[in-house]
């Protein structure tokens, strides 16, 4: 089964972060890799609504009450496997990134009932046998279940948010090209420590809201900002193309310059280079828009 085409910004917490809800015996039956959880999530999505009673949100029972054992769903790091591990004050406890899909999924849900089409609202509302009213309700006592608003994961379908490379560093990516398109092994994806991830972003966001102002790429630089703030000091992000890669074939995968390009814009902000940014920022709009572009057939 193919993979969702979404791509995906994860926060790894130490394990202490967690007050003892999760512990190595949790991790050990529950972990998840990257690959896995995405398969997972859209199995659950698919058994959500293929049932004879469809349920408002994945990873829920037809009662609303939370599905036993999905709140332990989880992706495990350990610090060896962040560039710099603990020279950059990552760990030293397992780095746990819990799915929340459910949690999620009523995020998503608030959010589409707020910005969609009154008639693709209205289609998707009597679905769940309910008002917008009292689906937006149900919704949001799910997230006001939680101890925080902020998600360990962000993702987003069709393309990668230009912003979030601004975390990381161009030269730590990991590719694995597998033996095609469609290998679920395949990934490109980037790690760092989360210092490192607040004081490029913060950078970033400093030169954005000076050259382009508040709106556009510089506000999604201050809700990343604000949401890096809510994790633990010695955690991991992680950005990851997820099922993008099954997009693109090994040449242009290979080859992909998003990262540098983007630091390069940074650079560019600074030194005040327009032509360049410019140029670059034409260019990736055009490879990022070639891919967003399959939306429409789909």
């Amino acid at each position: 089964m193919l993979r969702p085409y979404s791509a995906y910004l994860r926060v790894y917490e130490p394990l202490s972060a967690f007050n003892g809800q999760v512990d190595t015996a949790t991790i050990a039956e529950s972990a998840l890799d990257s690959g896995e959880a995405e398969r997972y999530e859209q199995a659950m999505w698919l058994r959500s609504q293929a049932g004879s009673t469809p349920t408002l949100l994945p990873a829920e029972l037809t009662d609303g009450r939370p599905e036993p054992g999905t709140a332990t769903d989880m992706l495990v790091r350990e610090p060896e496997e962040i560039p710099g591990g603990a020279d950059a004050g990552v760990g030293p406890e397992p780095l746990v990134c819990p799915l929340e899909l459910r949690a999620r999924s009523a995020a998503a849900l608030v959010s589409f009932l707020g910005e969609a089409h009154p008639a693709l609202r209205s289609v998707i509302v009597s679905g769940a046998d309910g008002s917008v009213e009292s689906v937006r309700a149900r919704a949001n006592a799910v997230l006001s279940e939680r101890e925080t608003s902020a998600m360990h994961v962000l993702s987003v379908n069709w393309s990668v948010p230009l912003p979030w490379f601004t975390l990381i560093d161009p030269a730590q990516r990991k590719l694995v090209l597998g033996s095609g398109m469609h290998d679920p092994e395949r990934e490109l994806s980037w790690r760092t420590a989360m210092a490192d991830a607040r004081r490029r972003v913060a950078e970033a966001r400093e030169l954005a809201e000076r050259t382009l102002g508040d709106e556009g790429p510089t506000q999604v630089l201050i809700d990343t900002e604000r949401w890096l703030t809510a994790f633990h000091p010695n955690s991991a992000v992680e950005l990851d193309y997820g099922g993008l890669v099954q997009l693109i074939d090994d040449a242009t995968l290979e080859s992909d310059t998003s990262a540098d390009d983007v630091h390069a814009i940074v650079a560019a902000l600074r030194s005040g280079d327009i032509e360049q940014l410019t140029d670059l920022f034409q260019e990736l709009r055009e490879y990022w828009g070639a891919l967003a572009a399959r939306e429409r057939y789909n």
